[in-house]
């Protein structure tokens, strides 16, 4: 280990920057004031920088040929020279902007030019998406707003392949993506909730800037598999900071079923020499439901401050708190075993609780993050994340009623069901703390690097306690009116409960370099090394129970770009997991790591001035040495044995961006073969639950930009999630089925239509949208859990903001 980070050490100190053209320059606006935090990109290079706080920028190690300058800044026109440096060693240029009040300059997918916000978070690399070998998404606020995005899912729907895995009564959103359920869901590169199977996220879009995604294995950055989804990829919810402009907006929305939601955004420099800015979002909500009882009642706050004390560094502070009141949901039960689709259309006017249902979420984040250039070349980035995430869940679970004088043979078609009223807590702490050396632009000879050497560590502690589950009575689903009212119900006292503790830490090691030969040919290699300590223990922790295991994961691949604006690219990467490596096998031995393998090629392009992009992934994916617990009838023996291996290939395609400049799109279609091999488990070739092989994404939104109407903008979006599986298809008794050997039905496919149609004048503007248009009827399941959630039907909304 001390060789490695030896090697790398010698390899950024023995670099030799060679000599090369350098363009100075400085940013004006229309009184010859400095213009701070403006872009300036070579279109050549695909290269930028921002300008600071006196206007000023600097390229260095630049070739000598002809290159084109493009100043870019809110309200603003863009600003474009040429300069020619087959001549001049030092090329000194002075960009005078002007102000256009109606220019935004935020495209679907974030700035043109910049790498997104706090992308680094996940990557840990300086580089756009277009230059990085991994397959990103990034939906930018622009797309919220016009689509009127209130959730995760709202937002991920706008990605290929990417689809809720189940919203656990439509209290949490976990994820699927690539096969994989429960794909990490981060805020601000920091989880929310570190349960392994679920690893979901709660957020209110009023604080986004964007959501991004890394599709496929993240195992470079994120280090060694922690959940069941992190070979699938990482979602990483960003929030807004300050920008450096006085400014903000203020809005309201109103909505079907009593829907009231204000917002404010505001932000303002605070001192005269422009160094330090403070940025304050905030959302109130509450609304009912197409179903009675139901409601919900949030509150959100995101201060936010960034302090520049020079031109080389910055030091920004984030915080993040979300109070949610949310009534749990079953919309549906199913009217037959697991082989059968009987789900039963529940009409809205019937609600399967209790007035006592509630789940109180708190979610506090904060963060703080230090950029500091070191040279013109190197930076030093260091990031601090924390989380607490707090649910009290009190909810009504439903069970069927056995068949007569049999104990195990459950009677599905009996229209009756048990209820049950519990409470549950959950106290969930997580950590991150990222260190990370950042090389950009720097040659050896006329070969170009980009690097970071780098180091991470991240804690993971989850108490939860199961208080108690009482029964209530029996409730006929078809017939007859539903008791809905409150139950005098008086639960265990939490401190007389033994918590159940689930802890990890993790620590990394890691490097990833990219290697420009020439304008034609890229290298990108990567290497971490993952150490992991679990412990799972009920009441008090010892370190009797806890686990200790360490990994390699390498990543490699090459990049190659035939023409200027498209790269092709191939890339290899693993990712591995150690949670049942210490697993006692049938046959006495341990179970060992499973690794997770993948290769990627495709190609990224960047068309229209970079106004729109068109990807192209296929992917193949292969996990190996699965495992399994042993049961002897429905009795665990404490032994597990070899589950066989899942393979999963498939492609994506999107088309994100302007056509024309008042004409953006945003197309996907995913193709996803996910399947069991040699599983002694699960029958070969069927496909993990909530895998659906095709679904697809698409919206259009046209804005008039001269005459009569303009300010007028339209925006149309359709959405399709393919049927899938609601269970693995199992061979034998896994704890989570009853009837093995008996293939699970397939949840319907389903696809929603929306509209938006929005009027800006001046300061002003007005939106109304239209969602599930022709009231499409389509759920998402974690079916062998019992939560089985409908999409919400046809409903209207209307926003009205005011910008300031």
């Amino acid at each position: 280990m001390k060789k490695i980070i030896t090697l790398f050490l010698f390899l950024i100190i023995g670099i030799t920057i060679a000599s090369a053209q350098v363009i100075k320059g400085r940013v004006l606006d229309e009184n010859g004031d400095p213009i701070a935090s403006a872009t300036v990109a070579i279109k050549e290079l695909q290269k930028g920088v921002s300008t600071d706080e006196s206007g000023k920028f600097r390229f260095t190690n630049l070739p000598k040929r002809e290159l084109t300058l493009v100043v870019s800044f809110v309200g603003y026109n863009n600003n474009e020279k040429k300069v020619d440096l087959k001549n001049n060693e030092e090329f000194h240029i002075q960009f005078d902007m002007i102000s256009n009040a109606n220019l935004s300059e935020i495209e679907v997918f974030g700035e043109r030019y910049k790498q997104p916000e706090k992308l680094d978070a996940i990557t840990r690399m300086p580089l756009r998406p277009s230059e990085q070998i991994q397959s990103i998404s990034v939906i930018s606020d622009k797309v919220i707003a016009e689509q009127g995005a209130l959730t995760i899912t709202d937002a991920v729907r706008n990605v290929p392949g990417v689809t809720l895995f189940g919203s656990y009564g439509g209290v949490k959103e976990s994820m699927s993506s690539r096969g994989f359920r429960g794909i990490p869901v981060l805020k601000n590169g920091v989880r929310m909730d570190s349960q392994f199977q679920t690893a979901s996220g709660i957020a209110d879009m009023q604080g986004v800037e964007s959501i991004q995604m890394i599709k496929g294995s993240a195992a470079i950055t994120q280090g060694v598999i922690t959940d069941l989804g992190n070979a699938g990829g990482v979602i990483n919810v960003v929030t807004k900071t300050p920008k450096f402009v006085n400014g903000g907006e203020v809005g309201v929305r109103v909505g079907s079923w009593g829907q009231f939601r204000p917002t404010f955004d505001v932000q303002s420099v605070l001192d005269k020499n422009k160094t330090v800015a403070f940025r304050l979002n905030g959302a109130y909500e509450r609304k009912d439901n197409y179903r009675p009882v139901v409601s919900m009642d949030r509150v959100y706050i995101n201060p936010s401050l960034e302090w520049r004390p020079d031109d080389k560094t910055s030091v920004t502070l984030e915080m993040d708190y979300l109070n949610d009141n949310t009534t749990p949901v079953t919309s549906t039960v199913n009217f037959a075993d697991i082989s059968t689709n009987a789900l039963y259309d529940m009409p809205h006017s019937k609600f399967l609780g209790f007035e006592n249902d509630n789940v109180n979420t708190k979610l506090l984040t904060y963060s703080a993050r230090i950029n500091r250039k070191l040279t013109d070349n190197l930076s030093v980035r260091a990031a601090y994340f924390n989380s607490a995430y707090n649910v009290d869940n009190t909810s009504t679970a439903l069970d069927t009623i056995n068949v007569y004088g049999a104990k195990d043979i459950r009677n599905y078609e009996d229209p009756r069901r048990k209820r049950t009223l519990g409470r549950s807590l959950r106290d969930d702490k997580n950590t991150t703390f990222q260190l990370d050396l950042i090389g950009q632009d720097v040659y050896t000879g006329t070969v170009k690097h980009t690097f970071q050497l780098g180091f991470d560590y991240r804690t993971a502690n989850a108490q939860t306690k199961a208080l108690e589950s009482k029964f209530i009575d029996v409730v006929d689903v078809l017939n007859g009116k539903i008791n809905n009212a409150r139950q005098n119900v008086t639960f265990a006292n939490p401190e007389s409960i033994m918590p159940i503790i689930s802890e990890y830490t993790t620590y990394g090691i890691m490097a990833q370099e990219v290697i420009t030969f020439n304008k034609y040919l890229k290298a990108i290699l990567g290497l971490r090394y993952s150490s992991i300590s679990t412990l799972s223990a009920t009441g008090k922790t010892s370190d009797a129970g806890r686990t200790e295991n360490d990994a390699w994961d390498p990543s490699f691949g090459i990049m190659v770009s035939p023409i200027e604006n498209v790269n092709i690219f191939g890339s290899y990467t693993t990712s591995t997991s150690l949670r049942s490596a210490a697993l006692i096998l049938t046959d006495s031995t341990l179970a060992g790591p499973s690794r997770t393998k993948q290769w990627e090629v495709g190609f990224k392009s960047d068309w229209l001035d970079n106004r729109l992009r068109f990807n192209f992934t296929y992917f193949h994916i292969f996990t190996d040495n699965l495992t399994n617990a042993e049961y002897v009838g429905t009795q665990p023996t404490g032994l597990y044995y070899k589950a066989g291996d899942l393979k999963r290939d498939g492609i994506e395609v999107e088309l994100n961006g302007r056509i024309l400049s008042n004409l953006q799109v945003m197309l996907g279609y995913a193709y996803l073969n996910a399947r069991y091999d040699d599983s002694p488990s699960y029958v070969n070739g069927s496909a993990p639950m909530n895998a659906p092989k095709h679904t697809a994404n698409g919206w259009v939104y046209y804005t008039v930009d001269r005459g009569p109407v303009k300010g007028l903008s339209l925006g149309l979006g359709a959405y399709y999630v393919g049927k899938r599986p609601v269970n693995e298809f199992s061979t034998q008794y896994d704890g989570h089925t009853y009837n093995p050997g008996v293939k699970p039905f397939d949840m319907p496919a389903y696809t929603t239509v929306n509209a938006q149609v929005a009027y800006t004048y001046k300061k002003v503007t007005a939106r109304v949208f239209f969602n599930n248009i022709f009231d499409e009827l389509g759920y998402n399941s974690y079916f062998r859990g019992g939560y089985i959630n409908q999409i919400d039907p046809r409903n209207f909304a209307g926003v009205v903001s005011y910008r300031f």
